[in-house]
């Protein structure tokens, strides 16, 4: 029945049943009409896949109707316009990547950007002799702290010790250098990683579970399904034109074989008429052998009865008749007259 009803909707219109005042308010939808999303009649229009993410399309400008998709699919015409829809839908998927490899790019390289650290800056006079007056007391302590030690006294060495702690601390602070926010920034971005499906950022080494929740996202699994659909549609041309190759080489072997085998029924033929020519040939000369070297007109009679020369000489004889009197004349001329 589904069957029956679609193939009637498709030759009358889903609006067959209606009345006069219904189809008056009533447009007509057919799956093959321009205001339909041919995508999704094939496979997914892309307008669904980045619904509420980065890279969201924004709604498909024309019509997804489940029922003109079953009505396509139940079509005489699905298999003739398939081709057609997937290649549109390739055209437009290559696009998206097109551009969207192009924000890799340039993520790629902003990632790749070595951060060098600039060189410290020389001190200022005032810190240069504050950093004296601290390794000369620092010298001091120093000498002061092994002094002790050599004399047993560890109760001393180690309050020297806490001294000299505070003024590492007191010199490492006024030697120290104001960092760069820019710097800090791309030190902190060195540590991301570029998703190469989607283009999205991610944190390098991030725990498992929002690597997890990227990898089931939309866009992620959106861009997936498109970059998988291009592969399967380049796939499908270059095996059609695989095909192609095959069938052009197999044609023109077949005509190569068909000339070879031509040429070869012609050598036979020709080789068969040049036997036949040979052996009447060879048959003439033993005629001749047998019957005497001067002996034309013996010839001339085997000629005429194996048809070599017949043809010609009844056709002569036809065309010219004979005269007794003419021809005694010259063969009497030629031969000598042998009396008995």
């Amino acid at each position: 029945m589904d069957a029956q009803r679609a193939l009637l909707d498709e030759l009358m219109g889903t609006a067959r049943n209606l009345t006069e005042e219904e189809k008056k308010g009533h447009k007509e939808l057919r799956w093959d009409g321009k205001e339909v999303c041919a995508f999704y009649m094939v496979r997914f229009c892309p307008h669904d896949l980045f619904v509420n993410t980065r890279s969201d399309l924004g709604p498909c400008p024309r019509v997804h109707d489940q029922k003109l998709k079953e009505s396509f699919e139940k079509s005489s015409r699905h298999d003739a316009y398939v081709p057609k829809f997937e290649a549109e839908l390739a055209k437009f998927c290559e696009k998206l990547v097109m551009d969207l490899d192009r924000r890799v790019r340039r993520g790629r390289e902003r990632l790749a950007q070595e951060v060098e650290p600039a060189p410290p800056a020389p001190l200022s006079a005032e810190k240069s002799e504050q950093l004296s007056v601290l390794e000369e007391k620092l010298k001091n302590l120093l000498e002061q702290v092994e002094s002790l030690g050599e004399s047993g006294k560890v109760d001393e060495a180690e309050a020297l010790m806490r001294k000299v702690e505070a003024l590492n601390a007191e010199k490492t602070v006024l030697t120290q250098q104001p960092q760069n926010d820019k710097v800090l920034m791309l030190a902190q971005e060195k540590k991301m990683a570029l998703c190469e499906v989607c283009g999205s950022f991610l944190v390098a080494n991030d725990a498992a579970e929002r690597t997890q929740s990227h990898i089931t996202g939309k866009q992620h699994i959106g861009y997936g399904m498109v970059r998988d659909f291009i592969a399967e549609s380049k796939e499908a041309k270059e095996k059609v034109r695989e095909e192609e190759r095959l069938a052009r080489e197999k044609e023109v072997e077949e005509r190569r074989k068909q000339r070879e085998k031509e040429y070869e029924s012609r050598s036979r033929s020709d080789s068969g008429d040049r036997d036949k020519y040979q052996d009447r040939d060879k048959d003439s000369d033993r005629y001749r052998e047998r019957n005497g070297r001067g002996n034309r007109d013996g010839e001339r009679e085997w000629r005429y009865k194996n048809g070599r020369d017949g043809g010609r000489d009844r056709h002569h004889n036809r065309s010219r008749p004979r005269s007794p009197g003419r021809h005694s004349n010259r063969r009497s001329s030629r031969s000598p007259v042998h009396r008995y």
